[in-house]
Protein backbone atom coordinates (compact mmCIF):
# COMPACT_ATOMS: atom_id res chain seq x y z
CA UNK A 1 0.00 0.00 0.00
CA UNK A 2 1.22 3.51 -0.82
CA UNK A 3 2.34 5.51 2.21
CA UNK A 4 2.86 8.96 0.66
CA UNK A 5 2.84 9.88 -3.03
CA UNK A 6 6.20 11.09 -4.33
CA UNK A 7 7.08 13.11 -7.40
CA UNK A 8 8.37 11.43 -10.56
CA UNK A 9 11.17 14.00 -10.48
CA UNK A 10 12.26 12.99 -6.96
CA UNK A 11 16.02 12.46 -6.83
CA UNK A 12 18.35 10.85 -4.34
CA UNK A 13 21.00 13.42 -3.50
CA UNK A 14 24.37 13.54 -1.83
CA UNK A 15 27.46 15.71 -2.01
CA UNK A 16 28.12 16.26 -5.72
CA UNK A 17 25.73 13.44 -6.67
CA UNK A 18 22.14 13.19 -7.89
CA UNK A 19 20.53 9.86 -8.69
CA UNK A 20 17.18 9.57 -10.44
CA UNK A 21 14.77 6.91 -9.21
CA UNK A 22 13.27 4.00 -11.15
CA UNK A 23 9.52 3.80 -11.72
CA UNK A 24 7.77 3.26 -8.38
CA UNK A 25 4.11 2.61 -7.60
CA UNK A 26 4.26 5.32 -4.93
CA UNK A 27 4.78 8.02 -7.54
CA UNK A 28 1.85 10.30 -8.18
CA UNK A 29 -0.62 8.64 -10.54
CA UNK A 30 -0.74 11.49 -13.02
CA UNK A 31 3.03 11.31 -13.44
CA UNK A 32 3.58 7.55 -13.35
CA UNK A 33 0.69 6.03 -15.30
CA UNK A 34 2.51 6.36 -18.60
CA UNK A 35 6.22 5.64 -18.77
CA UNK A 36 8.22 7.37 -21.53
CA UNK A 37 9.36 5.55 -24.66
CA UNK A 38 13.11 5.02 -24.94
CA UNK A 39 15.23 4.48 -28.03
CA UNK A 40 18.44 2.50 -28.08
CA UNK A 41 20.82 1.39 -30.83
CA UNK A 42 23.34 -1.43 -30.69
CA UNK A 43 25.82 -1.76 -33.54
CA UNK A 44 28.44 -4.30 -34.51
CA UNK A 45 30.53 -4.00 -37.65
CA UNK A 46 31.33 -6.28 -40.60
CA UNK A 47 28.04 -8.17 -40.83
CA UNK A 48 27.33 -11.82 -40.06
CA UNK A 49 27.58 -15.41 -41.22
CA UNK A 50 25.96 -15.53 -44.67
CA UNK A 51 23.99 -18.75 -44.07
CA UNK A 52 22.90 -18.29 -40.45
CA UNK A 53 21.36 -14.79 -40.28
CA UNK A 54 17.67 -15.60 -40.74
CA UNK A 55 14.33 -15.92 -39.00
CA UNK A 56 10.99 -17.31 -40.12
CA UNK A 57 7.57 -17.88 -38.63
CA UNK A 58 5.70 -15.86 -36.02
CA UNK A 59 5.49 -15.44 -32.27
CA UNK A 60 6.72 -18.26 -30.05
CA UNK A 61 6.99 -20.51 -33.10
CA UNK A 62 9.49 -18.23 -34.82
CA UNK A 63 12.56 -20.17 -35.96
CA UNK A 64 15.97 -18.54 -35.70
CA UNK A 65 19.23 -19.06 -37.57
CA UNK A 66 22.28 -20.00 -35.53
CA UNK A 67 23.54 -16.40 -35.32
CA UNK A 68 20.29 -15.41 -33.61
CA UNK A 69 20.23 -18.37 -31.20
CA UNK A 70 21.01 -16.11 -28.17
CA UNK A 71 17.66 -14.34 -28.76
CA UNK A 72 15.68 -17.49 -27.97
CA UNK A 73 12.85 -16.51 -25.63
CA UNK A 74 12.56 -12.98 -27.03
CA UNK A 75 10.77 -13.92 -30.27
CA UNK A 76 7.43 -12.38 -29.27
CA UNK A 77 9.11 -9.02 -28.65
CA UNK A 78 11.16 -8.99 -31.84
CA UNK A 79 10.81 -7.65 -35.36
CA UNK A 80 13.22 -9.31 -37.78
CA UNK A 81 13.53 -7.02 -40.79
CA UNK A 82 14.99 -8.03 -44.15
CA UNK A 83 15.71 -6.17 -47.36
CA UNK A 84 16.18 -2.56 -46.24
CA UNK A 85 19.24 -0.65 -47.42
CA UNK A 86 20.88 2.75 -47.79
CA UNK A 87 21.42 3.71 -51.43
CA UNK A 88 24.23 6.09 -50.49
CA UNK A 89 26.11 3.23 -48.82
CA UNK A 90 26.59 1.56 -52.19
CA UNK A 91 28.72 4.47 -53.36
CA UNK A 92 32.34 5.02 -52.40
CA UNK A 93 34.29 2.30 -50.61
CA UNK A 94 33.40 -0.94 -48.85
CA UNK A 95 33.61 0.04 -45.18
CA UNK A 96 33.47 3.73 -44.27
CA UNK A 97 30.80 4.60 -46.80
CA UNK A 98 28.65 1.74 -45.51
CA UNK A 99 28.83 2.86 -41.88
CA UNK A 100 29.06 6.64 -41.56
CA UNK A 101 25.51 7.13 -42.83
CA UNK A 102 23.94 3.99 -41.36
CA UNK A 103 21.60 5.97 -39.08
CA UNK A 104 20.99 8.86 -41.46
CA UNK A 105 21.05 7.64 -45.08
CA UNK A 106 22.98 10.78 -45.96
CA UNK A 107 25.61 11.08 -48.72
CA UNK A 108 29.19 11.04 -47.41
CA UNK A 109 31.99 13.37 -48.41
CA UNK A 110 35.18 11.66 -49.62
CA UNK A 111 38.81 12.74 -49.56
CA UNK A 112 39.83 14.78 -46.54
CA UNK A 113 36.36 16.19 -45.88
CA UNK A 114 34.08 14.86 -43.11
CA UNK A 115 30.40 15.20 -43.89
CA UNK A 116 27.49 12.85 -43.25
CA UNK A 117 24.07 13.61 -41.78
CA UNK A 118 22.47 14.03 -38.36
CA UNK A 119 21.57 10.53 -37.15
CA UNK A 120 18.18 9.37 -35.89
CA UNK A 121 19.36 9.06 -32.28
CA UNK A 122 20.54 12.66 -32.21
CA UNK A 123 17.35 13.97 -33.82
CA UNK A 124 15.40 12.25 -31.04
CA UNK A 125 17.85 13.65 -28.48
CA UNK A 126 17.17 17.15 -29.80
CA UNK A 127 13.47 16.53 -29.13
CA UNK A 128 13.70 14.81 -25.74
CA UNK A 129 17.06 15.96 -24.40
CA UNK A 130 15.62 18.81 -22.37
CA UNK A 131 13.45 16.31 -20.45
CA UNK A 132 16.38 14.34 -19.04
CA UNK A 133 19.69 14.97 -17.31
CA UNK A 134 21.63 13.37 -20.19
CA UNK A 135 20.18 14.17 -23.65
CA UNK A 136 21.79 11.08 -25.17
CA UNK A 137 24.27 8.48 -24.02
CA UNK A 138 26.71 7.52 -26.81
CA UNK A 139 28.97 4.66 -25.78
CA UNK A 140 31.62 2.57 -27.52
CA UNK A 141 33.83 -0.42 -26.85
CA UNK A 142 36.52 0.20 -29.47
CA UNK A 143 38.53 3.35 -30.12
CA UNK A 144 37.92 5.46 -33.21
CA UNK A 145 40.18 4.93 -36.19
CA UNK A 146 41.43 8.26 -37.63
CA UNK A 147 43.04 6.81 -40.80
CA UNK A 148 41.81 6.84 -44.41
CA UNK A 149 40.66 3.79 -46.39
CA UNK A 150 39.96 3.94 -50.14
CA UNK A 151 39.64 7.75 -50.09
CA UNK A 152 37.15 7.84 -47.18
CA UNK A 153 37.92 8.74 -43.58
CA UNK A 154 37.79 5.79 -41.21
CA UNK A 155 36.02 8.09 -38.76
CA UNK A 156 32.95 7.05 -40.74
CA UNK A 157 33.69 3.43 -39.78
CA UNK A 158 34.09 4.42 -36.14
CA UNK A 159 30.93 6.52 -35.59
CA UNK A 160 27.27 5.80 -36.23
CA UNK A 161 25.94 8.69 -34.12
CA UNK A 162 26.25 12.18 -35.66
CA UNK A 163 25.20 15.34 -33.80
CA UNK A 164 25.36 17.33 -37.05
CA UNK A 165 26.46 16.55 -40.61
CA UNK A 166 30.04 17.48 -39.73
CA UNK A 167 30.19 16.30 -36.11
CA UNK A 168 30.37 12.64 -35.10
CA UNK A 169 29.06 12.42 -31.54
CA UNK A 170 31.97 11.78 -29.16
CA UNK A 171 32.13 8.18 -27.94
CA UNK A 172 32.48 7.44 -24.25
CA UNK A 173 34.74 4.39 -24.02
CA UNK A 174 35.30 4.48 -20.26
CA UNK A 175 32.58 2.79 -18.19
CA UNK A 176 33.57 4.82 -15.11
CA UNK A 177 33.02 8.12 -16.92
CA UNK A 178 29.75 6.93 -18.47
CA UNK A 179 28.56 5.96 -15.00
CA UNK A 180 29.64 9.33 -13.60
CA UNK A 181 27.76 11.13 -16.32
CA UNK A 182 24.52 9.50 -15.21
CA UNK A 183 24.89 10.13 -11.50
CA UNK A 184 27.51 12.74 -10.65
CA UNK A 185 26.75 16.42 -11.00
CA UNK A 186 30.11 16.78 -12.74
CA UNK A 187 31.49 13.80 -14.64
CA UNK A 188 34.95 13.58 -13.09
CA UNK A 189 36.97 11.15 -11.05
CA UNK A 190 35.97 11.08 -7.40
CA UNK A 191 36.89 8.76 -4.56
CA UNK A 192 33.46 8.57 -2.98
CA UNK A 193 31.03 5.93 -4.18
CA UNK A 194 27.93 7.38 -5.84
CA UNK A 195 25.78 4.95 -3.90
CA UNK A 196 27.40 5.74 -0.55
CA UNK A 197 26.76 9.43 -1.19
CA UNK A 198 22.99 8.96 -1.48
CA UNK A 199 22.35 6.25 1.13
CA UNK A 200 21.19 8.73 3.77
CA UNK A 201 18.63 10.26 1.40
CA UNK A 202 17.60 6.76 0.26
CA UNK A 203 16.90 5.85 3.88
CA UNK A 204 14.60 8.86 4.26
CA UNK A 205 12.76 8.00 1.05
CA UNK A 206 12.35 4.38 2.09
CA UNK A 207 10.13 5.41 5.01
CA UNK A 208 7.66 7.08 2.65
CA UNK A 209 7.08 4.35 0.07
CA UNK A 210 5.19 1.07 -0.04
CA UNK A 211 6.68 -2.29 0.87
CA UNK A 212 6.73 -3.30 -2.80
CA UNK A 213 8.52 -0.10 -3.72
CA UNK A 214 11.00 -0.61 -0.89
CA UNK A 215 11.91 -3.96 -2.46
CA UNK A 216 12.20 -2.37 -5.91
CA UNK A 217 14.36 0.46 -4.51
CA UNK A 218 16.64 -2.09 -2.81
CA UNK A 219 17.01 -4.06 -6.06
CA UNK A 220 17.85 -0.86 -7.95
CA UNK A 221 20.46 0.23 -5.39
CA UNK A 222 21.96 -3.27 -5.50
CA UNK A 223 22.29 -3.02 -9.28
CA UNK A 224 24.03 0.35 -8.96
CA UNK A 225 26.43 -1.13 -6.40
CA UNK A 226 27.12 -4.08 -8.69
CA UNK A 227 28.03 -1.80 -11.60
CA UNK A 228 30.27 0.32 -9.35
CA UNK A 229 32.14 -2.73 -8.12
CA UNK A 230 32.56 -4.19 -11.61
CA UNK A 231 33.91 -0.86 -12.90
CA UNK A 232 36.44 -0.86 -10.06
CA UNK A 233 37.55 -4.38 -10.99
CA UNK A 234 37.37 -4.00 -14.76
CA UNK A 235 41.06 -3.26 -15.27
CA UNK A 236 42.35 -6.22 -13.27
CA UNK A 237 41.98 -8.87 -15.97
CA UNK A 238 44.52 -9.51 -18.65
CA UNK A 239 42.61 -10.31 -21.85
CA UNK A 240 43.74 -7.88 -24.52
CA UNK A 241 41.52 -6.60 -27.30
CA UNK A 242 42.46 -5.05 -30.63
CA UNK A 243 46.07 -4.37 -31.57
CA UNK A 244 48.99 -6.32 -30.09
CA UNK A 245 51.25 -4.43 -27.63
CA UNK A 246 55.03 -4.48 -28.03
CA UNK A 247 55.52 -5.67 -24.44
CA UNK A 248 54.37 -8.95 -22.96
CA UNK A 249 54.03 -7.25 -19.58
CA UNK A 250 53.42 -3.58 -18.77
CA UNK A 251 56.43 -1.49 -17.80
CA UNK A 252 54.37 0.86 -15.64
CA UNK A 253 51.54 0.58 -13.14
CA UNK A 254 48.13 0.35 -14.79
CA UNK A 255 45.95 3.44 -14.17
CA UNK A 256 43.03 2.90 -11.82
CA UNK A 257 40.50 4.09 -14.37
CA UNK A 258 40.60 2.96 -17.97
CA UNK A 259 39.13 0.86 -20.74
CA UNK A 260 38.53 -2.72 -19.55
CA UNK A 261 40.75 -5.18 -21.38
CA UNK A 262 38.22 -7.98 -20.95
CA UNK A 263 35.98 -7.20 -23.91
CA UNK A 264 33.07 -9.25 -22.60
CA UNK A 265 33.08 -7.34 -19.31
CA UNK A 266 33.47 -4.03 -21.15
CA UNK A 267 30.37 -4.68 -23.25
CA UNK A 268 28.30 -5.92 -20.30
CA UNK A 269 29.25 -2.89 -18.23
CA UNK A 270 28.18 -0.57 -21.02
CA UNK A 271 24.90 -2.47 -21.41
CA UNK A 272 24.22 -2.19 -17.69
CA UNK A 273 24.89 1.55 -17.83
CA UNK A 274 22.33 1.86 -20.65
CA UNK A 275 19.83 -0.01 -18.45
CA UNK A 276 20.47 2.34 -15.52
CA UNK A 277 20.12 5.37 -17.78
CA UNK A 278 16.75 4.17 -19.09
CA UNK A 279 15.53 2.81 -15.76
CA UNK A 280 16.03 6.13 -13.99
CA UNK A 281 14.90 8.26 -16.95
CA UNK A 282 18.30 9.96 -16.79
CA UNK A 283 18.35 9.50 -20.54
CA UNK A 284 15.85 8.22 -23.08
CA UNK A 285 18.26 7.91 -26.00
CA UNK A 286 21.34 5.70 -26.09
CA UNK A 287 23.70 4.37 -28.75
CA UNK A 288 26.17 1.59 -27.99
CA UNK A 289 28.76 0.79 -30.66
CA UNK A 290 30.13 -2.61 -29.69
CA UNK A 291 32.96 -2.36 -32.20
CA UNK A 292 34.01 -0.52 -35.33
CA UNK A 293 33.34 -1.49 -38.86
CA UNK A 294 36.73 -2.76 -40.10
CA UNK A 295 37.22 -3.76 -36.47
CA UNK A 296 40.53 -4.82 -34.91
CA UNK A 297 39.01 -6.55 -31.88
CA UNK A 298 40.26 -10.00 -30.94
CA UNK A 299 38.35 -12.55 -28.91
CA UNK A 300 40.58 -14.49 -26.50
CA UNK A 301 37.52 -14.95 -24.28
CA UNK A 302 36.04 -17.16 -27.03
CA UNK A 303 39.22 -19.05 -27.80
CA UNK A 304 39.43 -17.08 -31.07
CA UNK A 305 42.64 -15.12 -30.70
CA UNK A 306 44.42 -15.73 -33.98
CA UNK A 307 42.66 -13.18 -36.18
CA UNK A 308 41.02 -9.75 -35.83
CA UNK A 309 37.28 -9.29 -36.31
CA UNK A 310 37.58 -7.71 -39.75
CA UNK A 311 39.59 -10.59 -41.21
CA UNK A 312 37.40 -13.22 -39.55
CA UNK A 313 34.40 -11.71 -41.31
CA UNK A 314 35.68 -12.66 -44.76
CA UNK A 315 34.68 -16.32 -44.52
CA UNK A 316 31.88 -18.34 -42.94
CA UNK A 317 33.95 -20.30 -40.45
CA UNK A 318 32.86 -21.86 -37.17
CA UNK A 319 34.89 -19.20 -35.37
CA UNK A 320 33.07 -16.44 -37.25
CA UNK A 321 29.76 -17.92 -36.14
CA UNK A 322 31.03 -18.06 -32.56
CA UNK A 323 31.97 -14.36 -32.70
CA UNK A 324 28.58 -13.49 -34.25
CA UNK A 325 26.78 -15.24 -31.42
CA UNK A 326 28.92 -13.39 -28.90
CA UNK A 327 27.63 -10.07 -30.24
CA UNK A 328 24.03 -11.31 -30.24
CA UNK A 329 24.54 -12.41 -26.64
CA UNK A 330 25.17 -8.75 -25.76
CA UNK A 331 21.89 -7.76 -27.42
CA UNK A 332 20.05 -10.56 -25.63
CA UNK A 333 21.60 -9.58 -22.30
CA UNK A 334 20.52 -5.95 -22.66
CA UNK A 335 17.01 -6.86 -23.85
CA UNK A 336 16.45 -9.36 -21.04
CA UNK A 337 17.71 -6.91 -18.43
CA UNK A 338 15.22 -4.33 -19.73
CA UNK A 339 12.47 -6.94 -19.80
CA UNK A 340 13.08 -7.85 -16.15
CA UNK A 341 12.18 -4.34 -14.94
CA UNK A 342 8.49 -3.57 -14.45
CA UNK A 343 7.09 -0.10 -15.16
CA UNK A 344 3.47 -0.47 -14.18
CA UNK A 345 1.67 -2.86 -16.57
CA UNK A 346 4.64 -3.04 -18.97
CA UNK A 347 8.32 -3.86 -18.72
CA UNK A 348 11.09 -1.42 -19.54
CA UNK A 349 11.68 -3.38 -22.77
CA UNK A 350 7.99 -2.93 -23.63
CA UNK A 351 8.59 0.82 -23.29
CA UNK A 352 11.74 0.75 -25.42
CA UNK A 353 12.65 0.43 -29.11
CA UNK A 354 16.00 -1.35 -29.26
CA UNK A 355 17.48 -1.33 -32.76
CA UNK A 356 20.30 -3.73 -33.61
CA UNK A 357 22.08 -3.29 -36.92
CA UNK A 358 25.34 -3.65 -38.77
CA UNK A 359 27.05 -1.90 -41.67
CA UNK A 360 26.61 -4.87 -44.02
CA UNK A 361 24.74 -8.14 -44.15
CA UNK A 362 27.79 -10.35 -44.57
CA UNK A 363 31.53 -9.97 -44.23
CA UNK A 364 31.97 -9.81 -47.99
CA UNK A 365 30.61 -6.24 -47.88
CA UNK A 366 27.02 -7.07 -48.92
CA UNK A 367 25.11 -3.83 -48.29
CA UNK A 368 22.27 -4.20 -50.76
CA UNK A 369 20.30 -5.39 -47.76
CA UNK A 370 21.09 -4.72 -44.12
CA UNK A 371 20.69 -6.89 -41.01
CA UNK A 372 18.06 -5.31 -38.77
CA UNK A 373 16.37 -6.39 -35.54
CA UNK A 374 13.99 -4.28 -33.45
CA UNK A 375 13.32 -5.49 -29.91
CA UNK A 376 10.72 -3.96 -27.60
CA UNK A 377 7.22 -2.60 -27.78
CA UNK A 378 7.71 1.15 -28.19
CA UNK A 379 5.24 1.86 -25.39
CA UNK A 380 2.65 -0.51 -26.86
CA UNK A 381 2.99 0.80 -30.41
CA UNK A 382 5.01 -2.07 -31.90
CA UNK A 383 3.72 -5.63 -32.23
CA UNK A 384 6.57 -8.10 -32.06
CA UNK A 385 6.86 -11.73 -33.08
CA UNK A 386 7.05 -10.91 -36.80
CA UNK A 387 9.37 -11.16 -39.78
CA UNK A 388 9.10 -8.21 -42.19
CA UNK A 389 10.60 -8.92 -45.62
CA UNK A 390 11.08 -6.03 -48.06
CA UNK A 391 13.52 -7.71 -50.45
CA UNK A 392 11.08 -7.82 -53.37
CA UNK A 393 9.33 -4.55 -52.59
CA UNK A 394 9.95 -1.07 -53.98
CA UNK A 395 10.94 1.85 -51.75
CA UNK A 396 12.93 -0.25 -49.29
CA UNK A 397 14.97 2.60 -47.86
CA UNK A 398 16.35 2.01 -44.37
CA UNK A 399 15.28 5.56 -43.57
CA UNK A 400 11.64 4.51 -43.91
CA UNK A 401 12.18 2.39 -40.80
CA UNK A 402 13.64 5.42 -39.03
CA UNK A 403 10.59 7.49 -39.93
CA UNK A 404 8.45 4.73 -38.42
CA UNK A 405 10.45 4.57 -35.20
CA UNK A 406 10.46 8.34 -34.81
CA UNK A 407 6.70 8.31 -35.31
CA UNK A 408 6.38 5.95 -32.30
CA UNK A 409 8.02 8.70 -30.24
CA UNK A 410 5.74 11.39 -31.69
CA UNK A 411 8.49 12.90 -33.82
CA UNK A 412 7.07 13.29 -37.31
CA UNK A 413 9.13 14.42 -40.27
CA UNK A 414 8.15 14.83 -43.90
CA UNK A 415 11.51 13.44 -44.98
CA UNK A 416 14.50 11.77 -43.41
CA UNK A 417 17.48 10.84 -45.53
CA UNK A 418 16.15 9.41 -48.78
CA UNK A 419 12.72 8.45 -47.37
CA UNK A 420 9.42 10.35 -47.39
CA UNK A 421 7.08 7.63 -46.08
CA UNK A 422 7.32 5.39 -42.99
CA UNK A 423 6.89 1.62 -43.16
CA UNK A 424 3.21 0.91 -42.54
CA UNK A 425 3.90 -2.59 -41.18
CA UNK A 426 6.14 -1.50 -38.29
Amino acid sequence: MMKHPISRRRMLRGLGVSMALPWLESMRASESEKAPVRFGVLFSGNGFHSKEWWAKGEGKQMELGQVLAPLKGLEEKMLFVRGLYNAEALKGNIHSSQTGNLLSGAPLASGGEIRSGTSIDQLLAQRYGASTKVPSLVLGCEKSNPSVHKNYSMLYSSHISWSSPTTPTPLELYPALAFDRLFKDEASKADQSVLDAVLTDAGRLRRDISTGDQRKLDEYLDSVRDVEQRIANAGKRGQLQGWRPTLDKPNMARPADGIPQDIAEHMRLMADIVVLGFQTDTTRISTLKLNNDHSSLRFPNLGVDYMIHHLLSHSDTADWLKVNQFFLEQLAYLAKRLDSIQEGPRTLLDNTMLLYCSSMLTGNHEARQLPVIVLGGGGGRIRGGRVLDYREKPDRQMCRLYLSLMDKMDVRMKQFGDATQPLDEV
